[in-house]
């Protein structure tokens, strides 16, 4: 317990800094912000209340960490999310166990749109010398890629860690811009509490720590986010299934303090029904005037979803399904494969 009092004493010293009032930057001001478009069906079904999920190649991009307890000896995903404004975001993810040493991890997210109409005739005359070209139409194409290497290990039968280096890459037309970032992560297994507490587990990451990406004169910070969560189960029976609770406290640097709550029931082993709630992530607001009322939007709330988990002859194939209310947008849909060996 004097390890886990410890841990403790050292999240919250590190929340209290990170949510000082120097380090808070406006909305709307950071690069490769599809870096916070979250990754997987499964973790997306769960309100992205992820930090603490273990067990899944796909946790390399939620907390680095969560990869050191994956059971199999090696898994692969795929990822496809048809983004709002027709953007694509997929993604790719190998993971494999070496030993003792630990388990390292390969991963990729794409995201962005091609043949976007370019009105470049329309440009502010004092812009018209900053256009990529000179072209007064056609077309133009919108490109991010994040490209990962992950390595997690357990250090004890409690306490795994994880870090993750990334190559970021931001493309408008032919111009591209690059920088570098790295994530860290922990988790820590505290086990059961008592008969109504199981897998009950808690942990930490702070992602997209690196340099900024510059465009002309001006440099944009990449969205450095930092996350506590838990997990844990407060049903686990052979017949009537799991369940499983997971809660995240999300501070990025750029918006307000964020809450996500996350549900799955699973069912023999093979079926879940997840879902989810992001508190406080509101989009666009406005004070409003003498004339008009304020709006204040929340632009993602509710997720739902499922998945089916199928092994057979040392052989794991699980999909999961996740929709994502955008409130006045259309709801988002994302599916997610992933295959594992024994």
């Amino acid at each position: 317990m004097k390890s886990l009092r410890s841990a403790l004493i050292v999240l919250s010293l590190l929340v209290l800094v990170f949510d000082a009032p120097a380090q808070v930057r406006k909305a709307g001001l950071n690069a490769a912000a599809f870096l916070k478009v979250g990754v997987g069906a499964r973790n997306v079904g769960l309100g992205s209340a992820s930090n603490s999920i273990t067990g899944d190649v796909g946790q390399m991009f939620w907390n680095p960490a969560g990869i050191a307890l994956q059971t199999d000896q090696m898994q692969g995903t795929v990822s496809y999310n048809k983004w709002i404004a027709d953007l694509n975001h997929n993604a790719f993810g190998i993971s494999f166990k070496l030993g003792d040493v630990g388990t390292i991890g390969i991963g990729g997210i794409m995201f962005g749109v091609n043949d976007i109409p370019a009105y470049r005739d329309i440009a502010p005359a004092a812009l018209v010398s900053q256009q990529i070209d000179n072209a007064t139409s056609g077309t133009y194409n919108y490109q991010d890629l994040a490209l990962q290497a992950t390595f997690a290990r357990n250090f004890s039968d409690q306490l795994a860690l994880g870090a993750t280096v990334k190559y970021i890459s931001e493309s408008l037309d032919d111009m591209t811009k690059s920088a570098f970032a790295v994530d860290v992560g922990s988790i820590y297994t505290i086990g059961s509490l008592g008969s109504m507490i199981h897998d009950w587990k808690i942990s930490a990451r702070l992602s997209n720590m690196g340099s900024g990406i510059k465009y002309y004169d001006v440099e944009s910070p990449i969205p450095i986010t930092f996350g506590v969560g838990t997990s844990f189960k407060v049903l686990k029976d052979e017949k009537a299934g799991d369940l499983l609770i997971a809660l995240d406290a999300v501070k990025p640097q750029d918006s307000p303090q964020l809450f996500y709550v996350g549900g799955e029931y699973t069912f023999g082993g093979f079926l879940a029904v997840r879902g989810g709630y992001k508190l406080n992530y509101t989009g666009a607001q406005d004070d409003g005037t003498s004339a008009r009322a304020a709006i204040k939007q929340s632009i993602e709330g509710l997720s739902i979803g499922g998945g089916v988990r199928v092994e057979m002859s040392g052989y794991l194939l699980r999909f999961d399904y996740a929709m994502t209310s955008m409130d006045i947008l259309d709801a988002v849909h994302r599916v997610t494969l992933t295959v594992g060996v024994k």
